[in-house]
């Protein structure tokens, strides 16, 4: 091979190493600071600060709780004054991992998630904080989490940073049924859900207009699952 060819593979070889790749854009274009709503009240994913939604769970053979708060206080991310919610998993009384998500709905009543401080426990220690993130730091971006008007079919993203949070999310159905207990909801908001990160494992979430998430089971990968049985209003 020639001598000066082959120093432009060399030269070729190092531009590609050295690129910086751009992160994938959000679902649609972010709005901008006065393109957002004062509040999450989107039918089918409604955070009214006060609200406390507790579930029960399965993951594998193991039972267990999971009770999800909406805050009344709110963060700015990137100019934008997001919801707090913070989600909190135990497993035979004890706290398995305590989450605080960021949402904000935007003036067409788009819900997004804008990050995630996530932390893991096991015997009242942190084991690990993999899986948190925040939109506008290390080139992570905003996702969508609801649509304002649910479209069937389409793959959206719900949150990015490349390496650490990836779901995607694609629409069922929006006239959906479900019955958790002795309660039927109708209509729902049906998604699958699933991550790159994670192959092999997919969930798929019913979401009640008025309540939220109501049901979540997994449709493929390890049996986990995670049903409504208590909503408590300010």
């Amino acid at each position: 091979m020639h001598p000066n060819f082959a120093s432009l593979l060399l030269a070729g070889a190092l531009a590609i190493t050295n690129q910086v790749v751009s992160p994938p854009a959000p679902p649609i274009p972010l709005p901008g600071p006065s393109g957002w709503a004062r509040t999450v009240d989107h039918p089918y994913y409604p955070l009214r600060p006060g609200t406390v939604l507790a579930y029960t769970t399965i993951e594998g053979s193991r039972a267990g709780t999971d009770t999800v708060t909406v805050l009344r206080e709110t963060r700015t991310i990137m100019g934008i004054t997001a919801t707090v919610v913070r989600d909190r998993s135990y497993q035979g009384g004890l706290l398995v991992e305590d989450s605080v998500d960021w949402f904000a709905q935007d003036a067409a009543g788009n819900v997004w998630c804008l990050g995630e401080d996530t932390r893991e426990y096991r015997a009242g220690r942190v084991t690990s904080t993999a899986g948190s993130w925040e939109a506008g730091k290390s080139l992570a971006q905003p996702g969508i989490v609801m649509w304002a008007v649910p479209r069937v079919g389409v793959d959206y993203r719900q949150e990015f940073r490349r390496g650490v949070a990836e779901d995607m999310a694609r629409v069922l159905a929006v006239t959906a049924r479900t019955t958790v207990g002795a309660v039927t909801y109708e209509p729902c908001v049906h998604t699958e859900e699933w991550s790159p990160l994670e192959r092999g494992t997919r969930e798929r979430k019913f979401y009640a207009r008025g309540v939220g998430l109501v049901r979540m089971q997994s449709a493929l990968g390890p049996r986990e699952e995670m049903t409504l049985v208590r909503v408590v209003t300010p």
